[in-house]
């Protein structure tokens, strides 16, 4: 029960999945389907911080794919279909199942980089160098 009554984790659901700012909860985090905004126009946070890499697609495949694709087995070996009826069923729900969820995902990482102030360990010297030149300082 603690996960569920602590603050963080409130916040990273809330915001990830919803796509919002994690500093305001108010505008949205995204310019578009999956690319962010350079900063929230609500409270002008900077998503520099923000990478999230393949994290989003390797959780779109693991949890979103790998349960469709023991509904595609299922229907193979319970009724033996042609293959038409799986390009009509399994490659549109496999297709749509993983690409809604691709900004869910996307949006509950950023939220908790943001969130636990996460940075790749020993390179913190490192993204404030590139940070600061990137800015012209």
């Amino acid at each position: 029960m603690a996960i569920i009554t602590n603050p963080k984790f409130d916040r990273i659901l809330r915001c990830g999945w919803k796509g919002l700012c994690p500093r305001c909860q108010k505008a949205s985090m995204f310019d578009g389907w999956l690319k962010l905004q350079k900063t929230c126009p609500e409270c002008g946070l900077d998503y520099v911080f923000a990478n999230a890499d393949d994290g989003p697609a390797f959780f779109a495949l693991c949890i979103t794919a790998f349960p469709l694709v023991f509904f595609i087995v299922w229907l193979e070996v319970a009724y033996a279909p042609p293959w038409w009826v799986h390009v009509l069923t399994s490659v549109p729900i496999l297709a749509i199942g993983c690409l809604a969820t691709l900004r869910p995902f996307k949006g509950w990482l950023v939220a908790s980089q943001w969130v636990n102030k996460a940075v790749e360990a020993g390179t913190e010297d490192l993204w404030a160098k590139l940070n600061a030149r990137e800015k012209g300082e």
